[in-house]
């Protein structure tokens, strides 16, 4: 049965603070969470309905100790809808402690994106999604950026947010540091289908309204421009951020293949 502190716990998790408090995430469905659990996420706490709670069992938790393990608490439908930040909940709902950031050992020889104030967490979890399936061996934030545990950014991750290392920090001085190429989309950018390419560098996406900010854009060595098309005729002003993103990555890997 579920009880009143694990439903306050978990519906407290809704605020960043609060997250960053307790070092804990909400992740939900099974996609997620099996992912989550998988690649070695530690959970508190995991609430099934009776249909998941045996695909739940210790079996998706092959990297715990027997100290660790966390039962999977049975719920009714109607407890799973208490506790979901969804408004159709997915048979399955953990509260996950957040890891330790391990940062990649180098970003001038690695493929990595940037987000510089890509605020709406669709568009976060989105990315991450994109980084995972085209390799990109990292995503840095910067501070303003969405934060990766809300849960409307773990829902639109759809697992991936347990394979791809993502790391906040101040671009400016990371950027300022690179000794790669960084690349930036911009509007006054040269066509990215006909620019060279490396198979190195970072990747930098910029806010949703905004684009990339000034400080940032200042470094960015590499000008590229997704261009539109459709000429001669009245169109949308820009891409939404997310598939801007999609369609450079897709670019990058397209020249060069799969990541080494």
């Amino acid at each position: 049965m579920l009880s009143k502190n694990q439903l306050k716990l978990v519906r407290s998790l809704e605020l960043k603070k609060n997250r960053k408090r307790e070092k804990l995430f909400v992740a939900e469905g099974p996609k997620v969470v099996g992912d989550l659990l998988r690649s070695g996420f530690i959970p508190r706490m995991v609430f099934a309905t009776e249909g998941a709670q045996l695909s739940f069992s210790k079996a998706q938790q092959p990297h715990v100790n027997a100290q660790q393990y966390t039962p999977v608490q049975l719920v009714t439908d109607d407890e799973l809808h208490r506790l979901s930040f969804l408004q159709h909940p997915q048979e399955v709902l953990a509260v996950m402690e957040i890891p330790d950031t391990h940062y990649p050992s180098s970003a001038n020889s690695q493929l990595s994106l940037a987000l510089d104030g890509v605020q709406d967490p669709g568009n976060v979890g989105t990315i991450i999604r994109i980084a995972d399936w085209y390799g990109m061996d990292a995503v840095y934030c910067s501070p303003d950026t969405a934060d990766i545990y809300s849960p409307k950014v773990v829902q639109a991750t759809m697992g991936s947010l347990a394979h791809v290392p993502i790391i906040y920090c101040d671009l400016v001085e990371l950027l300022g540091k690179a000794k790669c190429p960084v690349y930036g989309t911009l509007l006054d950018g040269s066509d990215i289908y006909t620019q060279p390419l490396s198979p190195h560098g970072i990747i930098v996406m910029g806010n949703e309204g905004n684009g990339i900010s000034a400080p940032v854009r200042s470094l960015v060595s590499h000008r590229l421009l997704i261009p539109n098309f459709n000429k001669g005729v009245e169109t949308a002003e820009s891409l939404n951020v997310a598939i801007a993103t999609a369609i450079t990555c897709s670019e990058f890997r397209r020249r060069y293949g799969t990541k080494e």
